[in-house]
């Protein structure tokens, strides 16, 4: 994570470098180089409050707060009505405590209860002892070899995906509601190729909700164990010699994070891997979108046998 988004903040330097510094050099006297950037980045990510008017706010002093595990509450800023001087007033910035404090304790707030370990790591040089902040970035993509390659590419679109989608899998959580048909979607093969067909289009998204076909299904199982697998062979330490090294207490403050980020990484990819395997093994009872639709139509009934035409009490109606 922290080399990705290094690389990432380096590109974006040199984009803002070519496009705004060097063409409007009279409005920057002092050079900018790339460390500067790096810290003014880091600067934004770890003090500013991003939920102020929808922007960004740097707040000194207040972004001295310290964070606590056990607030459980992210309603601990807002704007409000008060006295901006003698006889004027504005909106101002009001820090709450979402919990009873006494006199001379530290306030403390909940810095993101979204945010994992891997996050907390990177932004403010600390972890929590909770599993539930253990996570991990799955991340897939509609191959450019698809010969479904523009049809996938639409519809991932128009629903806030794109070529490239990232999911971040939490320990003992559900997983991300848009994974499971962001995959579907991209194993759709020839025998399945019909629900790219514009008249699918509206309903496709929530098709791909559920089951397509067993080949599709075992697929997306596929992809999944696969990434699982190829993520966990390059840590070169197993669960067991992580959590080792963390009981045994030698390691240094800055080593200890990332050795917690790392196990709790693989604990996380274990967790999904185990999960999608007992899934693979259940395949052959699930119900897919053909047997669905049979179902729909009154073509299927109660012990499973089909009928040639519709019950009269299952035809649908217009």
């Amino acid at each position: 994570m922290t080399r990705e988004m290094k690389e990432h903040v380096e590109s974006q330097y040199h984009k803002v470098k070519e496009e705004i510094i060097s063409r409007h050099e009279q409005l920057f006297p002092s050079s900018i180089t790339l460390d500067g950037f790096l810290w003014a980045f880091s600067m934004l990510r770890s003090r500013a409050f991003s939920h102020l008017r929808g922007q960004l706010v740097m707040l000194p002093l207040v972004d001295l707060i310290n964070h606590s595990a056990s607030i459980t509450r992210e309603d601990n800023a807002e704007e409000i009505n008060g006295p901006a001087g003698l006889f004027s007033w504005d909106l101002l910035f009001c820090l709450k405590s979402t919990m009873p404090v006494k006199e001379g304790e530290q306030v403390v707030i909940q810095y993101g209860l979204k945010k994992s370990n891997a996050d907390l790591a990177f932004y403010y040089g600390f972890v929590e002892p909770n599993t539930n902040r253990d996570s991990y970035t799955l991340t897939f993509n509609i191959s450019e070899l698809d010969p479904f390659h523009r049809e996938k590419l639409d519809i991932a679109a128009a629903n806030d995906l794109g070529e490239t989608a990232y999911f971040d899998i939490f320990m003992d959580r559900p997983l991300p509601p848009a994974i499971l048909p962001y995959l579907r979607l991209v194993a759709l093969q020839e025998a399945d190729a019909f629900l790219l067909e514009p008249v699918y289009r509206k309903s496709i998204w929530k098709t791909l909700e559920l089951p397509v076909s067993h080949v599709n299904e075992e697929l997306v199982c596929k992809m999944v164990i696969d990434a699982c697998e190829s993520a966990l062979s390059g840590y070169r330490t197993t669960v067991e010699q992580d959590e080792k090294l963390i009981q045994e207490g030698n390691l240094g403050y800055k080593l200890e994070i990332a050795v917690t980020v790392r196990v709790g990484e693989k604990r996380v990819l274990q967790q999904i891997e185990g999960i999608v395997k007992e899934k693979e093994a259940q395949l052959d009872k699930l119900e897919y979108y053909h047997e669905r639709r049979l179902k729909e139509l009154g073509l299927v009934g109660e012990e499973d046998e089909t009928y040639c035409q519709p019950k009269k009490d299952s035809i649908p109606t217009l």
